[in-house]
């Protein structure tokens, strides 16, 4: 062989290399274990919502557990999986959303998410979930607090309540990872939660409840 030859073969090599390192580079890391998926906005014709009780009452560290365990689990592996790619989820009640019995005072985890395919989620979510149903768009076409606070959509820049949608879907992440950032093993009180949402607070200057 020779030294032109070997020349070559080094040359070549390095290029062969150096197209395999921007091809990896451009490449999307959706491989990457627990890759962080941006939150997008909803389809409001493909939102379903499900419950998850809680009881009577709602004890906070209860509430801490089951969102670690049980919630964060199974929207995890939802999303991993490209099933759904947004979700929100709140307390409420029979007074406040939950489609029980006249009966029924407990408290349910009220979790929205949607769908990315036509599929029915009673087929996949934990047995834990109840009462899973598709969500009419009439229902999630306004965002209000009481009957007199709803939000403008007409301020928004593309008009669009999807956006805030978005937005909600995306303080719903940030309390899941809020309490990812703890041990397994250890007990969440609200002396660990409160300086959190101290920063919310402060930055806004309002106090809801």
């Amino acid at each position: 062989m020779t030294i032109k030859t070997v020349t070559e073969v080094f040359r070549v090599y390095e290029n062969i290399k150096c197209e395999l390192c921007v091809k990896l580079l451009a490449e999307p890391k959706e491989s990457i274990e627990n890759e962080k998926i941006k939150m997008q906005k909803p389809n409001l014709n493909q939102i379903w919502e499900t419950f998850i009780k809680i009881g009577l009452e709602v004890p906070y560290g209860s509430l801490y557990d089951m969102i670690r365990f049980q919630i964060h689990p199974m929207i995890s592996d939802l999303r991993q999986k490209k099933i759904i790619d947004w979700y929100c989820f709140l307390v409420h009640n029979r007074k406040s959303g939950v489609p029980t019995t006249k009966d029924d005072n407990n408290a349910y985890w009220h979790i929205r998410f949607e769908l990315k395919q036509d599929m029915n989620p009673k087929d996949f979510l934990p047995k834990y979930c109840v009462m899973t149903r598709k969500v009419k768009p009439e229902w999630v076409a306004d965002i209000s607090i009481t009957k007199t606070e709803v939000m403008d959509k007409s301020l928004f820049k593309n008009g669009e309540i999807e956006e805030a949608w978005r937005i909600i879907g995306e303080q719903s992440e940030w309390l899941l990872d809020l309490l990812d950032i703890y041990k397994e093993d250890v007990k969440i009180t609200p002396t660990q939660v409160l300086p959190f949402l101290h920063y919310y607070a402060n930055m806004t200057q309002l106090q809801v409840r």
